[in-house]
């Protein structure tokens, strides 16, 4: 079948297989041309491991490592008839390169969530590896059931305490215009963090502990973002950041347990990624962004901002350089004073009318298109493909 984007809101709601595997293969291909990492990791479990940052850190772990991973994920299979989603797509052309490579990866498609993944990818990790040494926590998802109660809970993209209004461009037309967004209640802040906060993550790693799973002196990082002062009512101050302040809480009980750094919270740039994309005004920062930081010769894409992170902080010789809040910075280009400056200067000037002057929004628009595998160079998006690819070691 022909398989071309089926664009609905901030979401595509199909993925090409052979477009997927280029952009795989493109991270591969930049983590293998850069030098060895120092004190590299040796067997990695990536929770949340099919799209943007917990697919690089796979990757990264792999091809720049050498090291054998297990990889937890919630992803579509593809069907004849239907594209599947664009993590399995990913999973599919990681597990070939891997496997090409000859070094190990095993998957696992289900609600890592549950009681009964742990268990399971447990179970693997003791089977094939003994102990794990890294473990990557890149979960993003809109809803968590919970594993002892049964509750269901949802999360929001809301400010906290009063509305919100500020530009934002809508992604399919590119008109600027404000939007107002009403605040959160505390029912709703209460279940975003119980989806995007810690508490899972904690679980995951004590669990990994009482099953004897940890290598001494193992390393767990889970991902987080900040930003600048122009986003902080819908992020860093709404529901979001109030659930990443748990997760900050959570690496604090963590590292009281395993040892002080043993849990490691990064505070990644802004890209575009499919959770990125769902929260209002983040998109038109991020065109803005793009265009400056392009312009300074600073922009990185998730696989650039993944070797970074392992080899200027996970594993090199000095160790990770921490700020006062003990977290790791790889959002610190981002975050340069002139960058923001100029990001800000824009904003201030940015309209419908002039938004591709000022903006980079076509390039934000390419990579959104390139999440899920079309506008890469080399694939012939005319022919037929067929959608219902897969590999053996993916379990559900």
């Amino acid at each position: 079948m022909l398989i071309q984007p089926k664009i609905r809101g901030f979401i595509c709601t199909t993925a090409h297989p052979e477009g997927c595997a280029a952009h795989v293969q493109e991270q591969i291909d930049f983590v293998k041309n850069q030098a060895p990492l120092a004190n590299p990791p040796k067997k990695v479990l990536v929770i949340g491991a099919s799209t943007g940052y917990g697919l690089s850190s796979r990757i990264a772990a792999t091809f720049a490592a050498g090291a054998p991973t297990i990889g937890v994920f919630f992803e579509k299979p593809g069907t004849e008839e239907k594209s599947g989603s664009a993590g399995w797509y990913n999973t599919v052309a990681f597990e070939k390169a891997a496997k090409k490579a000859g070094i190990f990866a095993r998957s696992f498609n289900g609600d890592a969530f549950s009681n009964e993944v742990k268990d399971e990818v447990i179970a693997a990790v003791k089977a094939d590896f003994g102990k794990v040494d890294l473990v990557i926590y890149s979960l993003a998802s809109p809803r968590r059931t919970d594993p002892v109660t049964g509750e269901i809970y949802k999360s929001v993209l809301k400010p906290i305490g009063a509305p919100y209004t500020q530009k934002n461009v809508n992604t399919d037309s590119g008109v600027v215009d404000p939007i107002t967004i009403e605040p959160a209640s505390a029912e709703e802040i209460e279940h975003t963090s119980k989806v995007m906060g810690g508490e899972d993550w904690e679980l995951w790693i004590r669990a990994l502990n009482a099953a004897d799973a940890l290598t001494d002196g193992f390393r767990t990082v889970a991902y987080s973002y900040i930003g600048p002062e122009l986003t902080n009512a819908i992020y860093t101050k709404g529901t979001i950041g109030n659930a990443k302040e748990h997760l900050e809480q959570s690496a604090a009980r963590l590292n009281a347990t395993f040892g002080a750094d043993s849990a490691l919270v990064s505070v990644n740039k802004a890209l575009v990624t499919q959770a990125s994309s769902a929260i209002p005004v983040v998109p038109l920062y991020i065109a803005l962004l793009y265009q400056v930081m392009k312009a300074k010769g600073l922009h990185e894409g998730t696989i650039e901002q993944i070797h970074r992170l392992y080899a200027d902080h996970l594993y090199s010789q000095l160790g990770p350089e921490l700020d006062e809040a003990g977290r790791i910075r790889i959002d610190d280009w981002e975050m340069r004073d002139d960058v923001q400056a100029e990001v800000a200067a824009a904003w201030e000037k940015v309209t419908t009318a002039n938004l591709s002057e000022v903006s980079d929004f076509a390039g934000y628009r390419q990579e959104f298109l390139r999440l899920f595998g079309f506008g890469l160079p080399g694939v012939d998006y005319l022919k037929d493909t067929d959608p219902s690819v897969g590999v053996p070691s993916i379990e559900s």
